[in-house]
């Protein structure tokens, strides 16, 4: 019990982290059971058979006893921490709030004091550990073992010890140890821990399997991809793990609080002795210290210092279970306060998934137009290069020169010729003639010339997510009425994909200095504050000049994803809106908890100062509304299962 409590000081650490005992009688419960029945005896024994010496109640040493099982683990602490400097923290001040009752012949309520405290610490033992559950399970998930492939035989393995491009096999039920390539032609998933999604993924070979994936079916063969410190699992847990240490502003105030709050009740109690001296005609010392010492119990500010960090980590463990990661508990509070979003297109309100749905040719057009085209397109990343390279699988010639113009296209130089493939910006841009007039709304047209001639276009489709209609009605249910799509893409395409999703605002062609310089101009204005969720290279300057920006962490670029301050695991957008409800129901548990701890706590000071309220009340107004607190805290937990 000793070393349990003396990991702990309210107004630092304060974590309750109770660790198992060596022994049985090391064991806190077991010690609170002792030190209850000895209770008894000493409180039925002194009722029945009452006899005192000097004055002094001839139980006085088994009520001695029963403190000392639950009462020495607290002194010692408070002394050492005293001895650190750390003097105002609740073993002070349970410490001098009991000593003081045993001196006033109050040994029952000394005892049942130091024994509920106790008592409380285990329940909020409890509640935490619960709390924490989230993350532990996340924890929990990372594979202990891999079986690479090394001489023809598969040996078992630390993950840490597996380098890239070695070949392992995962069995079936057996999570996926590190992040490679699918070398099988195509296995089924259970991607839950990673993205927080209970559908089973169909993966197909030379696709990215991740690690922490559980394989469902048959015994697959991988390639692995990047070493187990560079994993996507083992950088979401230690984006989780650090997201604690960044403390959201009300955590700050409140620690900052009980450090102030904690030695002014303490001078206030020490007052509360001495001035009725002065003021009371019939002054009774024992009366007065009484009262002092229900004050210092009833002023601990555990309640405050453990609830309403519990209440951000809890947060950070629901999102987490989700697919959604917080970089901290700031930004849970910060998206509360979000009242714009701003959506790219490509990839985080569509598919990103791209296909030729129409080829046009003009009359006399250089007749492998297409194939150089796709040559060029083949040296990008980009879904509507991809596209087009798979509409035309006839092989790729070498690219000799190329180069990618932001928001425009690609231009090169494929068998000595020069290839301009992009939109009507790009063609303008190089004074190409002979474009057609005709639009297609809702699609894509990539336009092509060869040798400064126009040949042909592309007309491909960009299919919209099936929940982003969701994300937009959410989001405006959550009271977020400034909802706006800004993207490369051409103005048609994304003006009639606002007027589907009913945006606000919907502007097309936008390269992306233009994103970045219009998220600003939002940020000028004081009531706006800014989100912006997008996926690729080119929107993480969006998302970094943001008040909060957000990752599509799906297809997202590595580059997205680490400038984001939250995390969506998965391409689906409406856990944008699933987010902001994590992060509001969090900061109003918070409020709850603050709101619950001073009106209780000034209410029994009062009464405690006035005579009215005694060691029971102060017990409650302590550890009870501490642990009431908490467990208010750990309910987040359930509200998002």
């Amino acid at each position: 019990m000793a070393t349990n409590i003396e990991e702990n000081s309210c107004c630092e650490t304060h974590n309750h982290s109770h660790t198992k005992s060596n022994t049985l009688f090391e064991s806190p419960w077991l010690l609170s059971l002792l030190s209850f029945i000895l209770l008894v005896i000493a409180v039925s024994g002194e009722s029945m058979l009452p006899f005192h010496n000097y004055g002094i109640s001839g139980w006085l040493f088994v009520y001695l006893l029963a403190y000392y099982f639950v009462g020495f683990p607290v002194l010692r602490t408070g002394w050492r921490l005293i001895l650190q400097g750390d003097v105002f923290t609740e073993f002070f001040l349970m410490g001098i709030a009991t000593i003081g009752a045993f001196a006033i012949g109050e040994y029952p309520e000394a005892v049942v004091v130091m024994l509920f405290y106790t008592i409380g610490e285990l329940l909020q033992d409890r509640a935490v550990s619960k709390a924490k559950g989230n993350i532990q399970a996340l924890l929990d998930i990372r594979p202990d073992s891999a079986r690479v492939i090394r001489d023809g035989a598969s040996n078992l393995v630390k993950p840490e010890t597996v380098d890239t491009g070695e070949t392992i096999e995962v069995r079936a039920g057996e999570k996926v140890p590190l992040d490679a390539i699918l070398l099988s032609e195509s296995g089924t998933f259970n991607t839950a821990a990673i993205s927080g999604e209970s559908m089973p993924a169909e993966i197909n070979k030379g696709e990215e399997v991740l690690a922490g994936m559980v394989n469902i079916q048959d015994l697959i063969t991988l390639n692995v991809l990047r070493p187990f410190s560079e994993s996507s699992l083992q950088k979401i847990i230690l984006t989780v793990q650090e997201a604690t240490a960044k403390k959201a502003k009300t955590e700050k105030f409140i620690r900052k609080f009980a450090k102030i709050y904690t030695p002014i009740v303490t001078y206030l109690a020490l007052a509360l002795v001495i001035l009725p001296y002065f003021i009371v005609a019939d002054y009774a010392f024992s009366e007065w210290l009484y009262r002092a010492l229900v004050f210092l119990v009833i002023s601990c500010p555990c309640a405050l210092v453990i609830s309403i960090p519990l209440g951000y980590f809890g947060g950070i463990g629901a999102a987490s279970r989700k697919g959604i990661l917080f970089k901290g508990s700031n930004f849970l509070d910060l998206i509360t306060t979000i009242n714009t979003v701003v959506f790219d297109k490509t990839g985080t309100l569509t598919k990103g998934v791209f296909a030729v749905e129409k080829v046009e040719s003009i009359p006399n057009a250089d007749p492998e137009w297409q194939h150089l085209a796709a040559s060029l397109e083949s040296n990008t990343n980009h879904p509507i290069g991809k596209a087009i390279v798979k509409h035309l699988s006839d092989g790729a010639s070498p690219v000799t020169f190329l180069k990618e113009i932001p928001g425009k296209g690609l231009m090169g130089v494929v068998k000595h010729r020069r290839v301009l493939a992009g939109n009507r910006l790009l063609m303008e841009s190089q004074e190409i003639q002979g474009l057609p007039n005709e639009t297609y709304p809702n699609k894509t047209v990539i336009y092509c010339a060869i040798d400064e001639l126009f040949c042909g276009y592309f007309v491909l489709a960009d299919e919209v997510k099936a929940d982003a209609r969701e994300a937009f009605i959410s989001l405006r249910k959550l009271g977020i009425h400034n909802l706006m799509i800004f993207s490369g893409d051409k103005a048609e395409v994304v003006e009639a994909l606002g007027k589907e999703l009913k945006a606000d605002m919907a502007v097309g062609g936008m390269l992306p200095e233009e994103k970045l310089a219009k998220i600003e101009v939002l940020k000028e204005d004081p009531i706006k504050v800014v989100a912006f969720v997008g996926d690729g290279i080119n929107d993480a300057p969006s998302i970094a000049a943001a008040d909060v920006g957000i990752g599509m962490g799906g297809m997202g670029s590595d580059l997205a994803i680490e400038t984001a301050d939250v995390i969506i695991q998965t391409d689906h957008p409406s856990k944008v809106a699933l987010a902001f409800r994590i992060g509001k129901a969090t900061k109003r548990i918070v409020w709850q908890n603050i709101s619950l701890a001073f009106a209780v706590k000034f209410l029994v000071l009062a009464l405690g100062a006035a005579g009215m309220a005694g060691m029971w009340e102060a017990v409650f107004a302590d550890v009870g509304v501490a642990l009431l607190a908490i467990l208010n805290a750990i309910r987040i937990n359930y509200l998002f299962k």
